[in-house]
């Protein structure tokens, strides 16, 4: 006799997953459910919620890389379940980062002596990077201010108008104050002159800016640094510079070799830059280098007993991923020098091609430089009856995320929309956004305009009836959906 066994409803494999009880019902959001569910459902139910969000890969308002070699993937995937903090346990591990840090200082012109090793840290990103320069530059100057005799209560810190959110974090959050030097139309960075009249003796750094997030441009990091020494050998003070390259800091020495920003420039003691941007690596990796080892106090660094080994460390958190190390180090030396500048010279060639497509529609006025970052910022020529904005949504339904936003003080009144060009934005992408943006630009024309004044609307309306508003209003209908309607076969 054949002995039988009821399996329980919980316990039955989805044999078809849409036709499951686990998706006729609605998951809790906010609190975790009272019992499990199959991994082919919980998989599938995450997988299409997911489905909604944007295609990486056209999201152009981002500078984080999106694309890798599948090579570099598999060792991501490899290496994923290591901690990075656990030294002793992966030994190689941190001996790639270390190999990092060292390549990308002499790439910044670290002055190293031919057996001297860089100083630096790999981190979570720009935002912890900038983080730490600016911690170690507070600490020299109340190190010096305290020597001195002097108050070291009231730190600040000089910036442009234009810096990342991360500079205002950092100065809220370790009590420094922020002076930012305000923009103007038609110069959307900072300006070295008005930066350095703004530096006082409680200024423990000058932050400069290698690639605009607003429109890609340089800032004159040589200008400043000379502008610098003059105040400094005027006053006695020791204000040095921070330069953050989180997106320049892998395209000016590949395109813009002569170009003096780095550690050429005395006055630069530490630089930021970001693996996942132009270096080519996903989101979870940033660098910070320091010129020498006076540049980061002794005092900042920890030296730990764990797991067995003595473990110096400079960093905001402890636990961190192995794997964006490793995918760094692996296209470090994947592509090298010679593949580094061969993909940024094709990045600034295809937001050549962009751009040069954008202004023979005559619409739009370039905001961007052709030296900096490659990406193209720009904005309406007219804007009577649409705005950057309207243009940003439409483009949403071809599949583009291109933002829209207004520039910082005193240049607000400017509204722009920017296209970053990262690796995988091929030169058929770039032709393809061209034409998709011409159809948005045809599209607009064909409605009412959104921007039109209450006055004159009551006006307008005023000396039409109500008929002849309705008729309007359904012509320009007509028309935006004709232009759209194509014709095909099934």
């Amino acid at each position: 006799m054949v002995l039988s066994k009821a399996v329980s409803e919980s316990d039955m494999s989805v044999h078809s997953t849409f036709a499951s009880r686990y998706v006729r019902s609605s998951l809790p959001r906010y609190r975790m459910p009272e019992n499990s569910i199959p991994k082919e459902a919980a998989y599938q139910i995450i997988n299409d919620e997911l489905m909604l969000d944007g295609n990486p890969r056209l999201n152009l308002a981002s500078f984080v890389t999106t694309w890798m070699e599948p090579e570099c993937d598999k060792l991501i995937m490899a290496s994923i379940n290591k901690n990075y903090v656990d030294m002793d346990e992966y030994p190689v591990t941190t001996e790639l980062q270390n190999r990092c840090v060292n390549m990308i200082a002499h790439l910044f012109h670290a002055p190293l002596g031919e057996s001297e090793t860089a100083v630096g840290v790999g981190t979570v990103g720009s935002s912890e990077a900038i983080m730490l320069a600016g911690l170690a530059f507070k600490r020299r100057w109340q190190n010096r201010r305290r020597a001195e005799g002097k108050p070291f209560d009231k730190p600040n810190i000089i910036t442009g108008a234009n810096v990342q959110v991360c500079w205002e974090k950092f100065a809220r959050y370790f009590e420094v104050e922020i002076k930012e030097v305000k923009l103007r139309d038609g110069y959307y960075v900072m300006d070295p002159e008005q930066a350095v009249e703004m530096v006082d003796e409680n200024t423990i750094c000058v932050a400069a800016i290698l690639g605009s997030t607003l429109n890609g441009e340089f800032e004159d990091v040589k200008l400043l640094n000379d502008l610098l020494d003059k105040k400094n050998k005027e006053t006695g003070w020791e204000t040095a510079i921070h330069v953050d390259a989180a997106s320049g800091g892998f395209i000016a020495p590949f395109l813009y070799p002569e170009l003096e920003w780095d550690f050429r420039l005395p006055w630069v003691k530490s630089i930021n830059v970001s693996g996942h941007k132009y270096g080519l690596v996903y989101a979870g990796i940033g660098w910070c280098i320091w010129r020498n080892k006076e540049d980061l106090p002794e005092e900042l660094i920890f030296h730990i007993n764990y797991l067995g080994a003595d473990q110096p460390t400079f960093t905001l958190n402890f636990s961190k991923g192995s794997s964006q190390v490793i995918a760094q180090y692996y296209q470090l030396i994947r592509h090298g020098f010679e593949g580094y500048r061969n993909i940024m010279e094709n990045c600034h060639e295809n937001a050549m091609v962009l751009k040069e497509g954008l202004e023979k529609t005559g619409r739009f006025n370039i905001v961007s430089k052709d030296e900096g970052v490659p990406l193209v910022a720009f904005s309406l020529k007219d804007r009577s009856r649409h705005d950057e904005f309207e243009i940003s949504d439409m483009l949403r339904r071809f599949g583009w995320i291109v933002p829209a936003y207004t520039m910082p003080p005193d240049a607000q009144h400017v509204t722009v929309l920017r296209v970053v060009i990262r690796e995988e934005f091929s030169r058929t992408l770039a032709e393809r956004l061209v034409l998709d943006i011409e159809k948005v630009m045809y599209q607009l024309d064909a409605l009412p305009s959104k921007l039109m004044s209450p006055t004159l609307l009551a006006k307008t309306a005023a000396k039409r009836t109500e008929l002849e508003t309705q008729r309007s209003v359904t012509d320009a209908w007509k028309k935006f959906v004709l232009a759209n309607k194509t014709n095909g076969v099934c």
